[in-house]
């Protein structure tokens, strides 16, 4: 989570203009830099490139709720990390979307959302906190945008009970535009899970030469069997002892 940032701080971030695109990115990322684009209303999208290091340091600092000044062109233009797309497996950063804003104009954005405080229903009765909403749409002024906004799950006193963003604490710098009604925080009952044995035994099946060789066959009940498998024919099955009395 990130710092508050007061509002004499300023967050500034060197973007280079990028004229490298597709499979091209790659030797980019080799080089240290992150590919990335600006866009926003009334302002003609831009594509371009930071250095990882200092987009790390500065997504660190504001998150996705604090403004950046990206310094480009000898100017400074005032921004929000929207999305950020990371490497599956190392997270290392992939590429990155700013959205221009203007300071004078209010916005809509998501903000996360914190849980403050013990439950008593959690630490005394054995409940589970189940955060319902990771995030709140909120709107304001780019600079009275929070951090985070708190939820102070003490007033949760017994398993069942809920918290709905009417529940609350208004602020006069942004207003919550999630529905009143939206539930963010519960405190629901432990399940325990069943520890009673299977006792059903699947019935043996026929299954031709492919299917040992390799092929997949599901062994639970009532599954559809794949091609491989063969049904039985109906009626007794002779037995190669009963063969053999009729010759």
């Amino acid at each position: 989570m990130k710092k508050s940032l007061s509002s004499t701080d300023k967050v500034s971030l060197k973007a280079e203009l990028r004229n490298v695109f597709g499979k091209k990115l790659n030797k980019i990322r080799r080089q240290g830099l992150v590919p990335g684009n600006i866009f926003g209303p009334d302002f003609k999208s831009k594509s371009i490139s930071i250095v990882y290091k200092d987009l790390v340091k500065t997504y660190k600092k504001v998150g996705e709720t604090g403004i950046v000044y990206l310094a480009l062109d000898k100017e400074n233009i005032p921004v929000l990390i929207k999305t950020i797309q990371k490497h599956p497996i190392t997270s290392s950063l992939l590429h990155i979307d700013f959205r221009k804003i203007d300071l004078s104009k209010k916005i809509e954005t998501d903000v996360p959302v914190k849980t403050t405080g013990v439950s008593e229903a959690v630490s005394q009765k054995g409940g589970v906190l189940l955060v319902q909403s990771d995030t709140l749409l909120i709107e304001a002024l780019p600079e009275d945008i929070p951090s985070s906004i708190e939820v102070d799950v003490t007033i949760i006193k017994e398993i069942g009970q809920e918290i709905k963003v009417s529940d609350l604490k208004k602020s006069d710098k942004y207003e919550i535009k999630t529905s009143a009604e939206k539930v963010v925080v519960a405190v629901i009952a432990h399940k325990e899970e069943s520890i009673t044995p299977e006792t059903a035994v699947a019935a043996p099946e026929i299954i031709t030469e492919a299917a040992e060789e390799g092929e997949e066959v599901p062994a639970v009940e009532g599954e559809k069997k794949p091609a491989s498998a063969v049904k039985a024919p109906e009626g007794k099955e002779k037995t190669e002892g009963e063969k053999e009395v009729k010759k």
